[in-house]
């Protein structure tokens, strides 16, 4: 089997096109192939299918087309409902864009080490599968979330292609070539450099400073800035009348961004303990150069675990892998107060050495020119406490080579191209080292009892272990069996995990607030049972409402990392669980009105229990 996504969406089987039905068929199998093996949710195949006014029966038509899919593709395709949406398992078969990055990545690195000629047969067979407009087949609302991030991974492609295709001075069959390339996209300086080095190695120096001089008006009357510094050593070349080899066609030496290395991390903790599984994987993907690797991580989990950490220990390890420098952004999503995109690459622009008078004031024309300084660049760009993928897209580097580390409470489904790393509770060794290296080995080694019963009070979450050491540091009298003494009362927990900018409670409410009105008395109610676990359908027993509503409100509290799943068999029947601090502050949460209904209310053995196979 094979599938092809870099044209017309279509399939393929023994070389026969297999029959599909129409537009909306085709954007969903194009959705769960473009998601790599990830669930895509129905809320988001709803938003593609129909954008923002779904039909009444939008449930029914999605359930149709999967099946219809299934039906059509056969048995060496799965196509699995998993959670509140479905995943494509291809086995074996053959995916055109997954060969294309594969080919890509190989003649990029083919054109780094100085193999020019392989280099151009890579990149040409990469290009070679491209078959017409991409997307052409499916619904607006997947070109419109898609067909840019496409667009921009051909764009790299064919510029590397090019420059092998210079250096092995083919110079006069690109002419004709870039002069269509350029007339397309008349603002992109990457392409119009080539096409003066090409002109002026065919001896046509007027012609090469007239496509500056066009580039330059262009750019002023468009974006309201200068030449970058492509277009400027292309022509300081063309004015001395001598072409630099391809590879140093882009810009490098112009004084201003290009020679500007950001190095915008914070500092990282130092006192940073365990998640060594989690760093390899991550550390891994970073160091990674080829194309192959996903050029993305987003750490995801629950209020207060430590991603941030995580993500910075990440970073700063692997900061010699990105000599072009490293862009960090705070994007206050977990405040409530989400930074506006144009914001941050005002700063990200500033940090690479562009005046404020070059920075462009419209969001898309800073996006632009933020992907075209970051082309041909090795960089790191981390997005922290992220609030939705459309803040975090126009963000998102262009070119394959820089890296992204992103930080979550949400999944982000929608983002492409990312390898997901859940970042769970500590364990119970990593938890008390951490406390232990806080708080000093010695007091923990003088009363091990009570540094393991903190540990287990704070729901060995990161930020609770942390403000409670903070608390031992800050009154040294205190043993730490009367700090756990005082953490027991359920009551005063929270207060307890509070000190200056470390609370708990804080982060917890952060969550909270972002719920719709339904959720959140969910929460509060479900709090109240006295039971470990549950099952799902009591999320519609605790609101009064039919259970595929409740259903959806359990899942919605899941996203949210406020509650966890105890158990599932993949699909209705699951359980839930709350961490220990969240059901104490969902507990605090509830009102009278709460506390009456769940007296009178289901039970905490509601129902037989359910067993679910691991």
């Amino acid at each position: 089997m094979e599938f092809r996504v870099l044209g017309p969406v279509s399939a393929w089987r023994g070389g026969s096109e297999v029959p599909l039905d129409g537009a909306k068929q085709r954007t969903v199998l194009a959705a769960l192939l473009l998601a790599r093996g990830r669930t895509v949710s129905d809320a988001q195949l709803c938003q593609l299918l129909w954008g923002e006014h779904p039909p009444a029966t939008f449930a029914a038509q999605l359930y149709n087309y999967v099946s219809r899919l299934r039906r059509y593709l056969g048995d060496g395709v799965e196509i699995v409902r998993q959670w509140s949406g479905y995943v494509i398992r291809i086995g074996g078969s053959r995916l055109d864009i997954e060969e294309f990055e594969r080919l890509a990545g190989l003649g990029r690195d083919a054109l780094r080490g100085g193999r020019h000629e392989e280099a151009a047969q890579w990149l040409h067979e990469a290009l070679a599968l491209w078959r017409g407009t991409t997307l052409a087949n499916v619904t607006d609302h997947l070109v419109e979330a898609e067909a840019h991030r496409m667009s921009e991974l051909r764009t790299a492609a064919l510029e590397h292609r090019i420059e092998a295709d210079l250096m092995l001075g083919r110079q006069a069959e690109l002419v004709l070539e870039l002069t269509d390339l350029v007339a397309g996209q008349p603002l992109h300086e990457r392409l119009r450099s080539q096409l003066m080095t090409a002109l002026l190695r065919c001896d046509r120096q007027a012609d090469a400073l007239a496509v500056y001089h066009e580039g330059r008006r262009v750019l002023a009357d468009e974006l309201g800035v200068d030449p970058g510094p492509a277009l400027v050593e292309a022509y300081r070349a063309v004015l001395a009348g001598s072409a630099p080899p391809a590879a140093e066609v882009a810009p490098r030496a112009e004084p201003g961004w290009r020679d500007v290395r950001p190095a915008m991390l914070p500092p990282g903790a130092q006192d940073f303990c365990g998640r060594g599984q989690e760093l390899r994987e991550l550390t891994g993907l970073l160091a990674e150069p080829s194309s192959a690797a996903p050029p993305r991580a987003l750490l995801t989990g629950m209020a207060g675990v430590g991603k941030t950490a995580l993500a910075l220990r990440a970073a700063h390890l692997c900061r010699g892998d990105f000599p072009d420098g490293q862009l960090y952004a705070d994007l206050g999503g977990t405040r409530g107060n989400a930074t506006d995109p144009s914001d941050v690459l005002g700063w990200f622009l500033r940090s690479l050495g562009n005046t404020e008078q070059a920075i462009p004031r419209r969001l898309d024309e800073r996006e632009r020119l933020y992907r075209s300084q970051l082309a041909g660049r090795r960089m790191l760009v981390v997005l922290d406490n992220a609030a939705d993928y459309a803040q975090v897209r126009p963000l998102l580097p262009g070119d394959p080579s820089c890296r992204v580390i992103l930080t979550c409470r949400g999944r982000l489904s929608e983002l492409p191209g990312v390898t997901r790393v859940e970042v769970g509770i500590l364990d119970p060794a990593q938890a008390l080292d951490l406390f232990a290296t806080i708080v000093g080995p010695q007091r923990v080694a003088a009363e091990p009892a009570a540094a393991h019963r903190i540990v287990q009070l704070c729901g060995r979450l990161s930020i609770g272990i942390r403000v409670a050491a903070a608390r031992l540091i800050a009154r040294p009298h205190w043993s730490l069996r009367y700090l756990a003494q005082r953490l027991a009362d359920e009551r005063f927990r929270l207060d307890e995990l509070r000190l200056g900018t470390l609370d708990v409670r804080a982060r917890i409410e952060g969550s909270y607030r972002e719920l719709a009105a339904e959720s959140q008395v969910a929460l509060r109610r479900l709090a109240l049972l006295e039971t470990a676990d549950f099952p799902i359908w009591i999320a519609a027993r605790v609101l009064g409402v039919p259970r595929w509503v409740g259903e959806e409100v359990a899942e919605n509290l899941v996203d949210a990392r406020l509650l966890e799943i105890a158990g599932s068999d993949g699909g209705r029947r699951q359980r839930h669980r709350f961490h220990d601090l969240v059901r104490v502050f969902a507990r605090e949460k509830a009102d009278p009105v709460d506390r009456r209904m769940m007296a009178g209310g289901p039970p905490a053995s509601a129902g037989p229990r359910v067993r679910v196979p691991a």
